[in-house]
């Protein structure tokens, strides 16, 4: 199998024995990403939707390090410790993506990294 190591210093490092994403072929596997501003390694201040845009923020920073973007991915799993922000975090995604959509599925969980409230990970497919 050929895999590569993908790396951005614009995203937070890893923060385990993980990658911040896989190359397989054509397919990109991005590994969760919670509201880190990479320079810093703390959560970033504010309310849901400055924290769901700094996850797309450094989901992003990711797929171009991969040669892509966020219009290359096909499927996107969103963790949420309230399922009461899925509003919000569906309003925040409208501005990042377009028709069609990735496939999705969004999961409340009882804890996450750091305290965080949300995370994201995804499937990116390079054209």
């Amino acid at each position: 199998m050929n895999k590569q190591k993908i790396e951005s210093s614009q995203a937070p490092q890893a923060i385990g024995p993980y990658s911040q994403a896989i190359r397989s072929g054509g397919i990109v596997y991005l590994s969760g990403q919670i509201p880190l501003d990479p320079a810093t390694m703390m959560l970033v201040e504010g309310d849901m939707t400055v924290q769901t845009r700094r996850v797309f923020a450094n989901l992003q920073a990711v797929c171009e390090a991969a040669g892509g973007g966020l219009e290359g991915i096909v499927k996107l799993t969103i963790y949420l410790t309230d399922l009461a922000h899925f509003p919000l975090v569906n309003d925040v995604m409208k501005q990042y993506f377009t028709e069609p959509y990735p496939a999705r599925v969004t999961v409340q969980v009882s804890a996450l990294p750091k305290a965080a409230q949300i995370e994201m990970d995804a499937v990116m497919v390079l054209a």
